[in-house]
């Protein structure tokens, strides 16, 4: 089983390492669900853990609100960020668009995910497609824009309440996509949420309450109960 932890932080993302997380999702402004991190923050992270096996995935998501890119000044941006990321030595990028009537928006998808392939970086589509308008045509649609992995909550406020449709994706997907529950994860529940979608990989924020930073303590809890 394989844990993904949410980092904000260089001190975040050296807890969710201590703490036994095979990767980090890198980000900034998790009050606004998640942005494109600063290019520093990616090279500092990277250049310390280059020699070990601990992987450092990147959000890119050029600003708060909506996931449909109307202005294709966004969508470069995406890709500019892509390339930064690639240059910058991270292993992949997380990223996603909608449509306005809330489809995947499969031909800028595929755009950004054949040029993080062509960098030698993995993809995650990202929670966007908790907002889609259909989980299982949109599978099939991010299945068509070549990413990895997806990241979701089951088209549920959290993973635990969308844990039967969390099973219903992964046994769509047949290998074909990594299917990643994330949102709500806790060490009390991700054993049960691996358990009953028989998904292999979870995604976690796994935050101190009080400091609302990455606990290396949570995440070893998780890991022991996943494993």
């Amino acid at each position: 089983m394989t844990l993904e932890v949410c980092a904000s932080s260089y001190g975040s993302v050296v807890a969710a390492y201590k703490g036994g997380a095979a990767r980090v999702e890198l980000c900034s402004g998790l009050s606004e669900g998640g942005l494109t991190p600063s290019a520093a923050l990616i090279k500092h992270v990277v250049d310390e853990f280059r020699s070990s096996t601990f992987s450092v995935n990147v959000l890119i998501r050029p600003r708060r609100g909506n996931f449909h890119y109307v202005l294709e000044a966004e969508a470069d941006i995406v890709a500019d960020d892509i390339r930064m990321a690639a240059d910058l030595g991270a292993n992949g990028v997380v990223v996603g668009a909608l449509t306005a009537d809330g489809h995947i928006d499969v031909p800028l998808c595929r755009r950004w995910v054949e040029l993080a392939h062509r960098h030698g970086m993995s993809v995650t589509f990202h929670r966007a497609f908790d907002e889609c308008h259909d989980p299982v045509s949109c599978l099939e649609d991010v299945i068509a824009c070549g990413a990895d992995r997806l990241l979701t909550s089951g088209h549920a406020p959290t993973a635990p309440e969308g844990i039967e449709t969390l099973r219903r994706l992964v046994k769509q997907a047949d290998g074909r996509i990594i299917i990643m529950p994330g949102c709500g994860v806790t060490p009390d529940n991700a054993a049960q949420i691996l358990h009953q979608t028989a998904a292999c990989e979870i995604h976690a924020s796994a935050r101190n309450p009080l400091t609302n930073e990455t606990d290396e303590d949570v995440v070893r809890q998780i890991i022991h109960n996943i494993n």
